[in-house]
């Protein structure tokens, strides 16, 4: 009732009058007021959308104020220190790593900007989730790092905040939350697909009250404090949460609640009921109310049976068993339903329900500057974390979902000192691990690995989508964060019952995506999930793995190492029994999966190096050991398998799997683990079990498991990662062999490189950092450019000492993912040596030393000095002397490297205690000790091997096979005699050994003839002895002559005389003859056997029983040498052949093929030109009936339409004062100047006086390659049916040049050349000039004469040229826009067309001029004229244009050369006036004339013709001119010169001609009055003969360059190269004006270039008063027309900013001007500096986008932007585009595309100047190859 009543009232004056009352002492009856008002506002029953209850809570929170002024009032009170920023995704932040404490650390562009990070490790980042600005937060960042707002902390010293302000806001917000809060309550429905809608529609009506939180947060610390009390005050919530007992709507409300509450455990409650639970009691006092969280359970827990009754329903399984969870005393627990306390709990609760809503997101956080607030929230968001979890697995939108949860979580627990609270308040790691836990658990399933039926142990299952999607993602990404804060990881390892939980979690990963080997065929389907697998355990068990290591670096953390591999053993111990596993490996599969092996192997290595534990304390006994290490070396020989192709019918993706292991970002947590664990089992156990993998790994004869398993063998003994090296070394080792791969950029080489031991972001203490370590290894190349315009980046090349002393084939080996950059590595190897001189041969790969073994490990040398393995190596060193056909060069330089690393590392004590016991007795047969020294000189005489009764020893002899008859069978064979070791297995181990030995012993090519024996019937074996006689020494010796192929290589004396030094590098002789060396150095006696040996040494002789195979034929070595000759002839033959090519075809920079390129020019001298087809091939001359034509590009171009006055490129704006103005662009004048002279002249006369085509001209351009016209017809059809994906379309008539790949898209046919009259045309000749006038007169008045085409005999059909030259001309007319060819009244006029074709020619000389620098003085020799069309271009214009007769009254000559009578009596007073001659444009003319005279033109005409314009050119100038004068100049000037008239040579003096100008144009008042006072101003300069003469010159030289230019392409007259100065007088001489030779350049008189046939002062005079007679041109008008300026600067692109952020500050943040949104992917016109959106449908024009509309209309379809997000250039070309790469680049010469590592970027001006000359040479389609379609979209 008094509610009703405040209603009716103002709102304002209502919330004045209740704020002065609740400011009384006494103010309960104002309270009362309040809460009834509050009650009838804020009625949750009424529509969320009505604002009327929004704007009642603005009014009365602002107490009677207007609601922005409290907001400022509020403001100035604001005490926070913290920036708080919260950003969404796509927002642009930074993170300095020189700055920040926690990796996570982040800064708003603003507080970056206001520090000083000048020199630091910063980069700018897109925000993937969304953040917060972290500046003035201690705990994440340096103080030193924060801006200067925050480092002053201004908010500490801010007065306190007055009682009464906030005193509404106190009483209002808990009732207006409480009103959200029953909204959501009321809008939630379970989501099922129906439903899911419905959410979003709630949300988005409670749209504005959120923000209106929002905007609170907003005020500042003082308002953000009242939000907190409100928020986290327990009674508040418990008096309003539930309504009044009689308001029904909030009884019905609460249910509501209650229910959705019930399902928010993680043990729902149906799983209890069924569970039969002993009583719950809820721990509520277990733990500051989080421990709710955690109720604690009776012993009888949820029993093992209950499924889970979500997601349990597709899974086929059957009944899954719970993970006990740890029973420890701490949280007997399965997780509860919540219990909510405030109003914070239960805003989160409905802000995860609805799924994270963006909106609800940036409210929660941007309380987080308040202190009190970020504790509560915390704690509250880690009681809901399992929530979060069963939300986040059935949400359809997990990754939006995911990106919003990491945004809360990542700024709290990057605070260690709030991440630490937690977990001693909360149990924060118990409860993450068993959320972990209880998410992987929904997709377990049976593991298949080793024995099938009776596994019992469960891994994931890849194929899921929680593993496909990463949902599991944010909850690790949480874990992995506080794991980073030293305090957390040490309680978590402290904690034994969590590592052992941690430990089962992670073995749900060991073993997963399990591969079978396929037998019979190929997989039908390749399944992908091995990404999820892969992605799982780097992210799930291997980055929680390294951020526990990170803690145990000293020796005080040696308990929490021994506490790890403690669990991690027992955990192996229960897999290997839940497996089934004993001794031997199921064969045929395999798992690239072993977390808990590489658990174990990390904290084992990190124990021994940084701890200083000794090893054997971490080690358990032998036979555990054994186990441990079987899975890792059965990966090792599936790598080996899977390069020999014996996995090729699982698919690529088994490759794929292979190659994922040992890339970079994994090997560290994967093959290097394993490596190391291999190690360690040979360190411990006893030499001849060793035995045991040979056996297995031999048994395939093939050469590539050969291979592979002697470079294992080699990369186990000489691998020290993990054995001794530092992790400066290990940096170092790793950059090196990246680097010697191939150049990297610098980038490139941080992502190649192992992030850990050694983490590349800050700064380590005490370690090398990359740069440092960068600067050296590596050279830095600088980024150059080819002529071809192919961008390169900045590459880091190995320094020489480094190719020389580190270059390492075996790291290389064990790192390249591509068994090519092993390859690659080597190659470059080869050509260091052999440009250093060191080596000029094939080089082996080189004998690096190793560092020092750590202590622990020097068990390791043993594997090298066991007789098993000196066996294997004699029995190799033997096959490979007899040319064993398996052995090849690699396998050689495998056992010289292990006999070398023998050498190299001895064993220190020879007491064998405890060896004999194990040795077996037929070893001694061998070898008498383990010693390698003394083996390698013991001599074996015979051998008895026992073979398999189809070896052809038995059998008769067959043929040695080919490798790839061996390839195809071999499979099988191995299959069969795996699986017969593994059936005798079971026998005695002697026995193996003693078959194994015989396979490795017998000598014999294999035969294609082996049957397949099949598996379980093992061979007979049959006895043979062979005869030997050698020893290792002996057969190395012998090797060494047979690789030298002399006799005897090696003298007796060899050994004394030889250097060592040069034994580094070579090939394989070099390599025996260092390890002869070395052992000879190690032991007299060897010396003593070498010398023997080298004494008696003879060619080897095949044993007895060895196969006499045709070898004396050929040796193999011969025909190697032969076929590498006739390579090497064919070869260079071929590069010959290439090189004549390219010098015909592109003939890029030689001036003598200049005339021949020329086509139509020099060699019409000859009788007819022949014209080679590049089709056909055939050559000959182009006929009427089979022309030839000119491969042509055509393109319409706006390059001289966007030249200046100015030689000064516009800079583009970078703030909000910089414009650029198109009007002083060529383009825009010459339109004016149209439109101007339309308005008052005929319409046919202005069109004949002007060019078009500076905007949207037809430019033409050739390769210089010809074709038949027919050819090409014929190449276009073949194009058309070619299914391959063309850049190009071939329906719009585009295609190749056949012979240069050119881009072409149309044929230009070349004139027939005819040889009558050609002789002729060309001689000058002495007549005189008015004759010549007359001549010229006569040769137009023929033109009406010419029927269609001048060619065309007396038949009926039209010849197949004339039809050609039609196509080319429809074809130039569609190459541009109608907009650029329609400047007529009445488009489509003859006119109309006539203007456009002669402005084709003149576009085409114009460019030409532009392409040669502006002007002619370079001469002749230009690129650009060397494959110049206009020759031929002149000729098709000229057919097209002689169908236009100019009407002979109105001839522009006549008025030119005759005074012609007054025509008043005849001409109609209501037609127009034609264009004066004085407002005409002189080239214009010119090229008209020339078009329109009949073909080929006498070269006397062609100067007549220029003569008579230069005489109109100049007085065009000197009218130009005098307009410029003060009156008292021109008066001046006048009365001088009116002197001169009657001199002898007054037509010829300038100061005469302008005198008289001045005086005619004067007669009308209007032409010079218009702006005296004006022009006084403009010239406090006085005008001296010489300046006038300069700029009368300057003048008229456009006009004498585009003559000349003209004259050199039809008669093929040189350019002659003159300075400068000289050009005027140069190209005068040229063109024929003046007979004499050039003047000196400084009295250059340009009148005296004048030649009048009838007297110059009355022909001006009449030129004159056609001006002066115009009544109704305003006198300025008249003057524009005047006043032309034919000089234009060259084009240029806009000028950029140095610095690449400029324009990324500036312009990201822009609104588009058209649809005044910020847009998605805004893009700048380098040309105009226009702001455009890329692909944004709303600037979309009849479905065209706002980029393609721009480049037609700015550039006529070719377009260059700046793609602002990206920092790359995009290229529009008509119908296609292409990325043309950065004109930025950082520090280290590399592009940033996508600004992805958000490094400063600088303008490469190299590269920008090279954008520039594409642009104006029109070059783009030729030199950018990966064009592609833009369907408009762009």
């Amino acid at each position: 009732m008094m509610a009703a009543s405040l209603l009716r009232r103002d709102k304002k004056a209502t919330a004045a009058h209740l704020k002065a009352d609740l400011n009384r002492t006494d103010n309960s009856a104002a309270v009362r007021q309040l809460q009834e008002l509050l009650d009838v506002v804020l009625n949750p029953e009424k529509p969320a959308a009505d604002t009327e209850a929004l704007d009642w809570c603005k009014c009365l929170i602002a107490g009677g104020e207007g609601f922005e002024e409290f907001c400022k009032t509020v403001r100035s009170y604001d005490n926070a220190t913290l920036c708080g920023l919260v950003w969404t995704a796509n927002f642009v932040a930074y993170r300095c790593r020189t700055c920040g404490i926690s990796p996570c650390m982040s800064l708003c562009a603003e507080c970056f900007n206001n520090g000083d990070h000048t020199g630091h490790d910063f980069n700018m980042f897109r925000s993937q989730a969304g953040g917060a600005c972290d500046c003035g937060d201690s705990n994440v960042m340096r103080e030193s790092g924060f801006c200067r707002r925050h480092r002053l902390r201004t908010g500490e010293n801010i007065p306190s905040i007055p009682r009464d302000l906030l005193l509404m806001s106190e009483m209002v917000l808990p009732r207006f939350i409480l009103c959200i809060i029953q909204y959501l309550r009321d809008g939630y429905v379970e989501p099922d697909s129906s439903t899911e809608r419905d959410l979003q529609k709630v949300l988005q009506q409670l749209e504005p009250q959120i923000s209106f939180l929002e905007e609170l947060t907003k005020m500042g610390g003082a308002m953000r404090t009242v939000l907190t009390k409100i928020l986290t005050n327990q009674q508040t919530f418990k008096e309003l949460s539930m309504g009044q007992e009689e308001n029904l709507y909030a009884k019905k409300n609460y249910d509501k609640y209650l229910s959705a509450l019930k399902n928010s455990g993680l043990v729902s409650v149906e799983e209890k009921a069924q569970g039969a639970t002993a009583d719950v009691s809820v721990g509520a006092e277990g733990g500051a109310g989080a421990m709710a969280l955690l109720g604690t359970t009776a012993p009888g827990s949820p029993d093992e049976s209950s499924k889970e009754e979500d997601q349990d329903a597709g899974q086929s399984v059957g009944q899954r068993k719970r993970v006990k969870l740890s029973s420890s005393t701490k949280d007997p627990c399965i997780i509860e339903s919540l219990k909510h306390k405030c109003f914070l709990e239960e805003l989160l609760f409905w802000t995860i329900k609805y799924e994270f809503p963006q909106k609800m997101v940036t409210f929660l956080l941007n309380m987080l500057p308040d202190q009190d607030y970020k504790i509560t929230f915390t704690k509250t968001f880690v009681q809901h974390y399992a929530f979060i979890m069963k939300t986040l697995m059935k949400s359809h939108e997990s990754d939006t979902m995911s990106n919003r949860i990491v945004h809360i979580s990542v700024q709290l627990f990057s605070n260690e000192e709030l991440a630490r609270r937690v977990t001693e308040e909360c149990h924060l790691l118990d409860i993450m691990v068993t959320v972990l836990l209880y998410m992987m658990e929904s997709c377990l399933i049976k593991s298949e690995l080793q024995d099938e039926e009776n596994n019992r142990h469960v891994v994931v299952n890849c194929s899921e989508p929680l593993l496909k999607n990463n949902t599991y993602w944010p909850l690790v990404s949480d874990f992995i964060n506080i794991l980073s804060h030293q305090s957390v990881a040490k309680k978590f390892m402290e904690d034994h019952s969590l590592v052992m939980l941690w430990m089962s979690f992670v073995s749900f990963f060991q073993g997963m995506n399990l591969n079978k080997r396929e037998l019979n065929e190929h997989v039908e389907f390749e399944s992908q999930t091995y990404y999820a697998a892969f992605a799982a355990e780097l992210e799930a068990c291997a980055q929680p793995m390294w951020g526990l290591l990170t803690h145990c670096k000293v020796k005080e953390t040696q308990e929490y190492t021994k506490t790890v591999v403690r669990y991690c053993l027992e955990t192996l111990q229960i897999w290997f029994d839940a497996i089934g596993f004993i001794d031997e490996p199921a064969p045929n599969q395999v798992t690239f999966h072993l977390p808990l092996h590489r658990y174990y192997a990390m904290f084992l290595s990190k124990g021994v190096k940084c701890q200083g534990l000794d090893l054997d304390c971490l080690l358990p006994d032998q036979e555990m050991l054994m186990k441990i290490m079987v899975h890792p070396l059965q990966i090792q020989a599936c790598l080996s398998e899977i390069h020999s192709n014996m996995w090729v019918r699982n698919g690529l993706q088994i490759k794929g799997q292979a190659m994922t292991y040992v890339q970079s970002h994994f090997c560290n947590s994967m093959i290097d683990p394993d490596i190391y664990l291999l190690q360690v089992r040979f360190i411990q156990t006893t030499s001849s079990q060793v035995f045991l993998r040979d056996c297995v790994l031999y048994s395939e004869q093939e050469r590539p498991m050969l291979e592979g398993a002697l470079t294992f063998l080699v990369i186990l003994t000489s691998l020290r990662i993990h054995l001794g090296m530092t992790d400066d070394e290990i940096l170092r080792a790793e950059m090196v062999s990246q680097l010697c791969m191939n150049d990297r950029t610098h980038s490139a080489l941080l992502d190649l490189i192992p992030e850990n031991p050694n983490p590349k972001s800050g700064i380590v203490p005490g370690s090398c950092s990359f740069e440092q370590m960068l600067s050296g290894v590596a050279d830095f190349k600088a980024p150059v450019f080819e002529p071809g315009g192919s961008m390169q980046q900045g590459m880091y090349t190995p320094k020489a000492e480094v190719w020389e002393k580190e270059f390492d084939p075996i790291m290389v080996v064990l790192r390249t993912v591509y068994r090519r950059d092993v390859q690659s590595a080597m190659d470059r190897y080869s050509a260091f040596l052999k440009q250093s001189g060191i080596h000029t041969g094939n080089p082996w790969p080189p004998y690096k030393e190793r560092t020092q073994l750590h202590p622990c490990y020097k068990g390791l040398i043993k594997l090298l000095h066991c007789k098993t393995l000196h066996i294997v190596i004699f029995t190799l060193l033997y096959k490979i002397w007899m040319d064993h056909q398996n052995m090849s060069e690699h396998v050689l330089c495998m056992v010289l490297y292990l006999i070398e690393l023998g050498l190299d590392n001895q064993v220190q004590d020879n007491k064998e205690d405890g060896e004999p016991c194990i040795e077996e007795h037929c070893h001694d047969s061998w070898f008498p000790g383990t010693n390698l020294l003394s083996n390698l000189h013991h001599v074996i005489n015979f051998v008895r091997v026992r073979v398999p009764e189809t070896a052809p020893e038995v059998k008769k002899e067959a043929p040695p096979s080919t490798s790839t008859e061996a390839s195809s069978y071999g499979q099988n064979l191995r299959e069969a005699q795996v699986f017969s070791l593994v059936a005798e297995r079971r026998r005695k181990f002697q026995e193996i050994i003693n078959r194994s030995n015989s396979e490795a012993q017998v000598v014999r090519p294999k035969s294609s003839s082996t049957r397949w024996v099949p598996p379980g019937t093992p061979p007979q074996l049959v006895t043979e002895i062979l005869e030997i006689r050698e020893s290792m020494l002996s057969l190395l010796i012998k090797l060494h002559q047979k690789l030298s192929s002399k006799q005897n290589s090696l003298s007796a004396s060899w050994l004394d005389d030889t250097d060592t030094s040069h034994h580094a590098h070579g090939d394989g002789i070099t390599a025996i003859e260092r390890i002869l060396t070395k052992a000879a150095a190690r032991s007299c006696q060897i010396k003593r056997s070498i010398q023997d040996i080298c004494g008696k040494v003879c060619p080897p002789v095949p044993p007895k029983k060895n196969s006499p195979t045709d070898k004396k034929a050929m040796d193999k070595e011969e025909r190697r040498q032969r076929a590498r000759e006739r390579q090497q002839k064919l070869l260079a033959e071929f590069a010959s052949r290439q090189k004549s090519f390219m010098e015909t075809a592109m003939d890029v920079e030689s001036p003598e093929t200049e005339a021949a390129m020329d086509l139509g020019a020099s060699e019409v001298m000859e009788s007819e030109v022949l014209y080679d087809c590049v089709i056909c091939g055939q050559s000959g001359p182009s006929t009427e009936d089979r022309p030839i034509g000119l491969v042509v590009l055509l393109q319409a171009s706006s390059v001289l339409g966007h030249r200046c006055k100015s030689t000064e490129a516009k800079n583009l704006p970078t703030s909000d004062d910089e414009h650029i103005y198109p009007a002083d662009t060529c383009g825009v004048a010459h339109d004016v100047r149209l439109t101007l002279m339309q308005r008052f002249f005929k319409d046919s006369s202005c069109l004949q006086s002007v060019s078009i085509g500076w905007d949207g001209g037809v430019y033409v351009q050739t390769c210089g390659h010809t074709l038949h016209i027919d050819c090409h017809k014929s190449y276009m059809e073949s194009l058309r049916n070619d299914q391959v994906l063309q850049g190009f379309s071939v329906d719009k008539g585009e295609f190749t040049c056949p012979l240069c790949r050119q881009f072409a898209n149309s044929v230009l046919p070349c004139r027939p050349g005819r040889s009558t009259e050609a002789g002729t045309w060309h001689t000058p000749t002495n007549k005189k000039m008015c004759m010549l006038v007359k001549e010229v007169e006569d040769l137009q008045e023929k033109l009406g004469l010419f029927p269609v085409s001048f060619t065309i005999k007396q038949s009926s059909e039209t010849s197949c040229f004339s039809k050609e030259m039609e196509l080319v001309i429809k074809d130039i007319k569609n190459t541009t826009q109608k907009k650029y060819m329609d400047y007529g009244k009445n488009p489509g006029s003859p006119d109309n067309d006539f203007l456009f074709m002669y402005s084709v020619a003149r576009t085409n000389l114009e460019l030409e001029l532009v392409h040669r620098g502006g002007n002619l003085c370079s001469g002749g020799a230009s690129a650009a004229a060397k494959r110049s069309c206009l020759n031929q271009l002149f000729h098709v214009l000229a057919m097209h244009m002689r169908l236009y007769s100019i009407d002979s009254a109105y001839n522009p000559w006549s008025k030119l050369t005759q005074i012609t009578q007054s025509r008043e009596a005849d001409s109609f007073d209501e037609e127009r006036p034609e264009v004066p001659m004085l407002f005409r444009d002189v080239p214009s003319l010119l090229i008209i004339f020339v078009l329109t005279m009949p073909q080929p033109l006498r070269k006397e005409h062609f100067t007549c013709v220029v003569k008579m314009l230069y005489n109109l050119q100049f007085i065009q100038a000197l009218a130009a001119l005098s307009t410029k004068f003060s009156p008292e100049e021109r008066q001046a000037w006048s009365t001088s010169g009116a002197l001169m008239k009657n001199t002898a040579n007054s037509e010829k003096s300038f100061e005469a001609l302008l005198s008289h100008i001045i005086s005619e144009l004067s007669k009308d008042k209007t032409a010079y009055n218009h702006n005296s006072e004006e022009t006084s101003m403009l010239s406090s300069s006085v005008w001296s003969p010489q300046s006038i003469e300069f700029s009368l010159q300057q003048f008229c030289l456009p006009f004498l360059r585009l003559s000349c230019l003209l004259q050199h392409h039809l008669y093929g007259d040189n350019l002659t190269g003159c300075l400068e100065e000289e050009e005027f007088s140069s190209l005068a001489t040229c063109l024929g004006l003046q007979s004499s030779a050039p003047q000196p350049p400084n009295n250059t008189r340009s009148a005296s270039y004048l030649e009048w046939t009838v007297s110059a002062f009355d022909l001006v005079a009449q030129w004159c008063t056609e001006v002066t007679g115009l009544s109704q041109l305003q006198a300025e008008q008249s003057l524009t027309l005047l006043v032309q300026d034919p000089q234009w600067a060259a084009p240029r692109l806009l000028q950029l900013p140095d610095n690449y952020n400029i324009i990324f500050q500036y312009y990201h943040r822009k609104a588009c001007t058209v649809c005044k949104k910020v847009p998605k992917d805004p893009a700048l016109c380098l040309v105009c500096g226009a702001f455009v959106c890329l692909k944004g449908v709303c600037c979309k024009h009849q479905g065209i986008c706002e980029c393609v509309l721009h480049s037609q209309h700015c550039g006529a379809a070719t377009g260059i932007f700046l793609l602002i997000n990206a920092s790359v250039i995009i290229i529009i070309r008509g119908h296609r585009f292409c990325l043309w790469g950065s004109v930025y680049l950082d520090a280290h010469g590399e592009e940033d595309r996508d600004l992805r590592r958000g490094k400063p970027l600088f303008l490469c001006e190299e590269r920008y100047r090279v954008l520039e000359q594409q642009w104006v040479s029109h070059t783009f389609d030729h030199i950018n190859k990966r064009w592609g379609p833009h369907y408009n979209g762009l």
